[in-house]
């Protein structure tokens, strides 16, 4: 089982929203500790997760998503909810589109739940790494917070490690922290591995990413848009094999081509037995 923290970022959605979600009675935890009153989910919740964020976006209420799911519509009719609203969205401002993107990904995790084969994961220890460094700071963990920081910030670095006549010494990283404030906002890492002998004070921070004893990985080959199923993938083998989750996945951008489409990241997920 997860914490409602862990749920939350597994299924791309803020606490806030999986509270309210019980409140209504759309989400409720599989278990709730009778104690301390916190939630626990477990990693099937995801599929009805997935379809309430889905309907959700194609502008149902929740009310009206509460009903839907009760009469308990398959895949397949939710795609074709998702085309009559895609006419509608093709004359939408920019904003739309984006959002329109996402919903196609969760649909597309949808479909395929139950077709990702959990061999696809690996257990294995990441080493430590010395990378020149930038942070910045999103919303939160969502992809339309993410996205928007995470692209430019990279940017930057490039430029700065351009300007300083550094090379890189292999694939780009981004990690990712909650801020000390707990709002919710989380602080965006992007790293270059970097030569032992480079030093800081350039425009950019030189630090040595920490090893990661035991994570739990898989490759991913496509768009950032598309990472959700494979994220998914990672909490249902983390949940089936008894590892509890200890941070946000790392991304390790093995190749990254003009086109995105042709993208081959590994997502690194700390994980313990407890």
């Amino acid at each position: 089982m997860f914490n409602i923290g862990d749920f939350a970022k597994h299924g791309r959605v803020s606490v806030r929203m999986l509270r309210h979600y019980d409140a209504i009675g759309l989400l409720r935890p599989a278990r709730v500790d009778p104690v301390s009153g916190y939630r626990c989910y477990e990693a099937a919740q995801l599929a009805r997760l997935n379809r309430v964020i889905a309907l959700k976006d194609l502008g149902f209420t929740l009310q009206q998503v509460g009903a839907v799911l009760d009469e308990r519509v398959d895949a397949t009719e939710l795609r074709g909810m998702l085309r009559l609203r895609q006419a509608e969205l093709a004359a939408a401002m920019a904003a739309d589109a984006q959002r329109l993107s996402r919903v196609e990904a969760r649909l597309r995790t949808i479909e395929s739940e139950g077709t990702m084969p959990a061999q696809d994961v690996v257990v294995k220890r990441v080493p430590s790494v010395r990378a020149a460094e930038l942070t910045a700071v999103a919303r939160s963990y969502q992809p339309e917070d993410i996205g928007p920081v995470i692209g430019p910030l990279f940017g930057e670095l490039c430029r700065r490690l351009a300007e300083a006549g550094v090379a890189e010494a292999g694939p780009s990283v981004a990690r990712y922290e909650d801020t000390p404030e707990g709002d919710g906002a989380v602080l965006i890492r992007v790293a270059v591995p970097v030569g032992a002998a480079v030093s800081g004070g350039r425009g950019f921070e030189v630090v040595d990413l920490p090893e990661i004893a035991e994570a739990a990985t898989i490759v991913h080959r496509g768009s950032m848009d598309d990472a959700l199923g494979a994220f998914q993938t990672l909490a249902r083998f983390i949940d089936e094999n008894g590892y509890r989750s200890t941070g946000y996945a790392r991304e390790l951008y093995l190749e990254c081509p003009d086109a995105p489409a042709d993208w081959v990241t590994e997502f690194q997920e700390p994980v313990v037995r407890p």
